[in-house]
């Protein structure tokens, strides 16, 4: 089948610990290789020692070498002001995440031979408005226009949904990556994707992990070795580094050693460690995390008003739904074997260059129709009178979480007290019963409302919610019929049109390591990241092949870089 579209949007899984881009060629999604033929490109981002930009697996390789001029997992932060100060430089979450669509844009161009200017990105369900935001602004600052955000267990949905869309059934998706956890219900039928229920936690997924295993390792390291890792930034990132390759080891083996060589401690002191870590060790340490798993799972099932047993299929999407423990954990709740029939680290990645060849109008998918729903309760704060006592800041929710979306929804309020002439109106998201403990999404004032008595002056209130998670609140004064909308005040990390123009020209001015070079970039800094744990014999042939290599860059001798890099791969990937 051909496409009916002019231009091609490609669809990108901005995730927390790897990205990918991908795009709809023939009757399915595949996911497009980056400058280094992988197709996962970590989401790193660090700051070379000349001031230059390393971007994904050059710069991931740069956080056990270099931690405090490397930032990662920076998705965490998206819609916060936080600012990450890599040495040379400082950056906003945003600007960190534009480089990585930035990287994967130049992929995609490359690959496609065409220019790319519009993409759909794939988000958390549980990404609230400021974050959501705050994706848009990192695609802008990229040169991606941005129209259709996507949430991550919905675009997975939608990839395992394609090849079943002649089957009738109820599936539920488990979406644990490396910084968030998605839930999602759906119901396949006649080729209509249907999301029932959404839940999860955007502060949960292999991340937590590698933090707990990397604290049981510590603390073993404290009480055997008498050494304390946590004080230095360089020791505790060698630390967790080492850990994630000892949890991935512990997905198909028993028992993993953590070592770590010339540890530098203490003034001047060097050590040799080795800690054997078993796998039930391992999950002991991860109880905690687990538990957290199960919550969300309860919550959308509850959502979707359905049962366990009426589960006919669970699939597992994200790297870390490799690991037994979660795997176990599923099967127990849902009481059958969860499935992996696409692979756990594309999967929402393909989804999305589904959902944009839903908005281009591609053919390979003209008889496919998805619907999502909110993740989250949206609503106002209101004052009640109780035994002859105002109560503030009690939460009335407009639309209620699991509504199907695109929505819209209106409550009608009325004055609380006499003559009252203005209104506040507060939007709030989440579950709680009291403003104070959801999220203040924004605010302003209604001005010019008819003295009277208390309730005697009305307003309604309409929230329209709308694909991409995004809110728009109109409020109209019933008596005289006047209507204003809510341009949500900036939230922490909301950026304004002309803070992205100065964010898009600073981008410019930054020096970024060519596309072409990124091979030599990334077996270089990889290479570098391994000597720091090596030792003996095979230190010292490596440290020759890494001189080998830096002189023959500066050669410039085509050839002879191939050939020095090829070794220099070879053995990285021998010995780690």
């Amino acid at each position: 089948m051909t496409s009916r579209c002019k231009s091609t949007i490609v669809g990108i899984d901005l995730g927390t610990t790897f990205s990918l881009v991908s795009v709809m060629r023939g009757d399915g999604p595949v996911v497009l290789t980056n400058g280094i033929g992988e197709v996962l490109t970590p989401s790193a981002v660090s700051v070379a020692d000349d001031g230059s930009i390393l971007v994904g697996a050059a710069a991931k390789a740069r956080a056990t070498t270099h931690p405090t001029r490397t930032a990662l997992a920076f998705k965490r932060d998206m819609g916060t002001d936080r600012v990450y100060d890599l040495g040379l430089k400082k950056f906003s979450p945003q600007e960190l995440s534009s480089f990585v669509l930035a990287s994967l844009k130049r992929d995609a161009e490359a690959a496609l031979g065409e220019a790319v200017v519009e993409a759909v990105v794939t988000v958390p369900a549980y990404f609230g408005d400021a974050q959501r935001q705050a994706t848009k602004d990192a695609g802008a600052i990229a040169g991606l226009k941005v129209e259709r955000i996507i949430n991550e267990p919905t675009a997975a949905a939608l990839a395992y949904g394609l090849e079943r869309r002649s089957k009738n059934l109820r599936a539920v998706v488990l979406d644990l990556g490396g910084g968030t956890f998605d839930v999602t219900v759906l119901r396949i039928e006649e080729g209509v994707i249907e999301i029932q229920g959404s839940a999860g936690d955007a502060r949960l997924g292999g991340e937590d992990f590698d933090d707990a295993l990397a604290g049981l390792v510590a603390t073993r390291m404290q009480a055997e070795q008498h050494v304390d890792v946590r004080s230095d930034p360089r020791s505790w990132a060698r630390v967790r580094e080492a850990c994630e390759r000892a949890k991935r080891r512990l997905s198909e083996a028993q028992e993993a050693p953590v070592v770590l060589l010339e540890l530098p401690i203490g003034r001047g002191k060097m050590h040799d460690i080795e800690i054997v870590v078993r796998r039930d060790e391992a999950e002991a340490a991860w109880a905690s995390v687990l538990d957290r798993v199960r919550q969300p799972i309860a919550r959308a099932l509850r959502d979707a008003g359905i049962r366990t047993e009426q589960v006919e299929e669970v699939l597992l999407v994200g790297g870390s739904t490799r690991m037994p423990c979660v795997v176990r954990l599923a099967s127990q709740v849902f009481g059958r074997l969860p499935s992996r029939q696409l692979p756990p680290d594309e999967a929402v990645a393909l989804g999305a260059a589904v959902q944009a060849a839903l908005k281009a109008d591609d053919a390979a998918v003209e008889d496919v129709v998805v619907t999502d729903v909110a993740p989250f309760t949206l609503g106002t704060s209101v004052m009640t009178t109780f035994a002859g006592h105002r109560i503030s800041g009690r939460f009335s929710p407009i639309l209620e979480r699991a509504t199907t979306i695109p929505c819209s929804r209106v409550h009608r309020y009325a004055t609380s007290v006499d003559d009252q002439e203005k209104i506040e109106i507060e939007v709030y998201q989440g579950e709680h019963a009291s403003c104070e403990k959801n999220t203040l999404l924004g605010g302003y004032t209604i001005e010019g409302i008819r003295k009277g008595a208390a309730g005697s002056q009305e307003i309604d209130v309409r929230f329209t919610y709308d694909l991409n998670g995004l809110l728009e609140v109109e409020t109209t004064v019933v008596a005289t019929g006047a209507k204003k909308t809510l341009v949500l005040e900036r939230t922490p990390g909301r950026l304004t049109p002309d803070e992205i123009a100065r964010a898009r020209e600073g981008m410019k001015a930054l020096k970024f390591h060519a596309r072409e070079a990124l091979p030599n970039a990334t077996a270089l800094e990889r290479a570098e990241a391994l000597y720091v744990d090596l030792r003996g014999p095979v230190r010292s042939e490596l440290g020759e092949l890494i001189a080998a290599f830096r002189m023959v860059l500066e050669g410039q001798d085509r050839k002879q870089i191939e050939d020095i890099r090829e070794k220099l791969v070879r053995f990285v990937q021998a010995h780690r």
